[in-house]
């Protein structure tokens, strides 16, 4: 197996487009406690492209231009699931720094706990901690059956 060090490690990796890479590289890491992996410059030498890490996890940022471009306001096309250990603790860490808060942290029914907050170039972050093993039944889920 090649593992190649320019490449993040985690299974599934979102793309989001910013217009300032490298302003919204230090929001996230100062933000939501992301780390830098690496960061590419384009001609000029502004960023335009980094990856950024947490935990298992990682994220990838591309400068906006050509078909991609980051949300209009009120415009929601996704948002970045991050599994975090302590969803107060995150959630008070974000609100200090100026996160846009959508949703407080709220106990769900399918055993995690959860905020959501948008950044300030209106892409959406749900963060959440687990806090019970649930079964899927027990909120109105199933796994799949046999094929």
């Amino acid at each position: 197996m090649v593992v190649n060090r320019s490449a993040p490690r985690a299974t599934v990796v979102p793309i989001l487009v910013y217009e300032d890479v490298a302003k919204a590289i230090d929001w996230l890491c100062d933000t939501f406690g992301f780390t830098e992996r690496l960061r590419a410059a384009g001609p000029g030498g502004s960023v335009v492209h980094a990856q950024l890490a947490i935990a298992e996890g990682a994220v990838m940022l591309g400068r906006q231009g050509g078909k991609f471009r980051p949300p209009r306001p009120n415009e929601v096309t996704q948002y970045v699931h991050v599994h975090v250990e302590n969803v107060n603790e995150h959630f008070e860490h974000a609100r200090q720094r100026g996160a846009r808060i959508l949703k407080s942290p709220t106990d769900m029914p399918f055993g995690e706990r959860q905020y959501t907050v948008e950044d300030p170039w209106g892409h959406r972050w749900t963060f959440s901690q687990s806090i019970a093993d649930v079964a899927p039944e027990a909120w109105g889920a199933r796994e799949p059956g046999p094929k």
